[in-house]
């Protein structure tokens, strides 16, 4: 694993940091993403996201400000479900930092204000589950403005929800100056150089699904990379544009034209678009299922393919063991099923043992890595999945593009 201590800008990140601005004694509105995983009681299974935003916790704990933290967490539609409230995410945070957070039971309206202002230097206070309001993902602008009441500072640290518009993401920052925390500074720095300064061979594992989350990266990175290893689910729509059959496994029929196309494309360049050479294919996906190890050639028909097998392993891996920079998304096969997770696990541990910049692209590929205790080992681990892919896409998150700019001041500021 190689150490990147501070990315390139290849970004060109120009805007602002908490840094930038004077947050010293001052309400600081804090946009975290704590929409951590829990188990099936409740409990949070990986903290890493809580973890991540420390460094600008601490900076704003070490200037006095009034920090008031809020965050989204799972998909309750813009209704009260108890079961998502954030207390337990408070009490984490506040185990992590050895102080108190007081976790509120609104985000917004009177008692909430009450809370906010009477609020010394040095405190913390959690807001409850912006989702509960159906205002917050249709970026409503009197929610925005009655966050924003809140504050004096806005810093978005929470760049796993920055593709969204949505009101403590982009609606916010029309009522308050906006800057990056350090997290959000730090994967937009990276991201930056994989797209603009990466190191070669450049070197890009692609998993997953679905071949349509992917299309926008492979269309966007193929004029920078040396080699795509393609596995997971999306293998196979890839296979099946060369003519093989691919049994039950699940193909978008429509990308298929596509696929054919990139292949083409890849060829033209003179980029190495490399596909399994072997599967483990199933009867069904799910524990205990028939499955065997089989040419790419050999799928049975009604059969699945549910991981990549020792061949492509070995070969995934020595592409992996001769870059200079990696990027990976999506596991190369159903982990979550102990038959079907080698794959993914083997090429983990290849990336963790590579001398690589290492980025690892956020979403269910993090997990992976997170429970095989291998995060310390990899360059960087992002906490945004979407948002990694969306920029790797050579979008414009909406979240940074409402951040202040360099050479800008809000007025007062």
């Amino acid at each position: 694993m190689s150490n990147l201590t501070i990315a390139p800008n290849g970004l060109k990140f120009n805007r602002k940091t908490v840094k930038d601005i004077d947050v010293a004694g001052k309400r600081v509105i804090l946009r975290v993403d704590y929409n951590v995983p829990t188990t099936k009681d409740g409990k949070i299974a990986d903290d890493s996201r809580i973890r991540a935003s420390l460094p600008t916790i601490q900076y704003l704990l070490s200037q006095n400000a009034k920090i008031i933290i809020c965050s989204h967490f799972g998909r309750p539609n813009g209704k009260v479900v108890e079961s998502m409230r954030l207390n337990f995410v408070a009490v984490r945070l506040s185990q992590i930092l050895n102080r108190p957070v007081t976790a509120l039971k609104e985000c917004i309206g009177p008692e909430v204000e009450k809370a906010v202002f009477a609020m010394h230097e040095g405190d913390i206070i959690m807001l409850e589950n912006l989702r509960f309001h159906p205002e917050e993902e249709a970026n409503d602008p009197d929610f925005a403005r009655s966050l924003a009441k809140l504050g004096e500072v806005y810093v978005n640290d929470a760049f796993g929800a920055s593709h969204r518009a949505h009101s403590s993401i982009t609606g916010i920052a029309d009522y308050l100056p906006a800057v990056a925390g350090f997290l959000m500074e730090k994967e937009l720095n990276y991201i930056g150089y994989l797209l603009d300064n990466p190191g070669h061979p450049f070197v890009v594992v692609m998993g997953g699904a679905k071949v349509s989350d992917k299309i926008g990266v492979i269309e966007n990175i193929l004029d920078k990379v040396e080699t795509l290893l393609i596995g997971g689910g999306m293998a196979a729509n890839f296979l099946k544009a060369q003519g093989l059959n691919v049994g039950a496994s699940n193909v978008e029929a429509e990308k298929l034209g596509y696929c054919r196309e990139m292949l083409k494309k890849a060829q033209e360049k003179g980029r190495r678009f490399v596909l399994p050479t072997d599967v483990v294919a199933a009867e069904k996906i799910a524990a205990g299922a028939a499955c065997k190890v089989v040419a790419v050639k050999d799928i049975p028909d009604g059969w699945v393919i549910a991981d990549i097998g020792p061949e492509t392993i070995q070969l995934f891996v020595k592409e992996i063991q001769v870059a200079r920079t990696i990027f990976w998304n999506g596991p190369m096969g159903v982990f979550e099923i102990e038959a079907f997770s080698k794959g993914t696990t083997l090429v983990a541990k290849a990336l963790a043992e590579s001398q690589a910049v290492t980025v690892v692209g956020g979403g269910s590929t993090a997990e992976v890595v997170e429970e095989m205790n291998l995060s310390s080992k990899m360059t960087h681990v992002s906490t945004g999945g979407g948002a990694s892919l969306e920029l790797l896409e050579g979008v414009r998150l909406p979240g940074v593009a409402v951040l202040l700019s360099k050479g800008y001041n809000w007025p007062g500021y």
